[in-house]
């Protein structure tokens, strides 16, 4: 059985602040971290999981949280559980979309 973790997106953030040109308040300020709580992840400070998870929406999936509404994500559960042929069809396009 193979035990080796799933690399994280996440691990090495000073490089992902780096590759988007982002200084440390710019970069930190986006997930609402303070410049010097971010520089402690950036030299190794373990990052609780609900700072971690919003680096990778926002850093790495580039999502705009701002925009993100409890009933957006409402919406998308519900149809998810109730018309999960019309979701998987909606999500094919919308991935198709931003392909194209």
């Amino acid at each position: 059985m193979n035990t080796a973790k799933t690399p994280d997106k996440t691990n090495d953030v000073r490089e992902i602040r780096r590759k988007l040109g982002m200084n440390q308040q710019q970069f930190w300020s986006k997930l609402g971290v303070t410049q010097s709580g971010g520089s402690r992840y950036e030299s190794g400070r373990n990052m609780p999981r609900p700072v971690r998870e919003l680096l990778r929406l926002v850093h790495v999936e580039q999502i705009d949280i701002q925009r993100i509404k409890r009933e957006d994500i409402e919406i998308v559960e519900f149809l998810k559980s109730e018309d999960p042929d019309t979701y998987k069809s909606l999500k094919k396009a919308a991935k198709a979309r931003k392909k194209g």
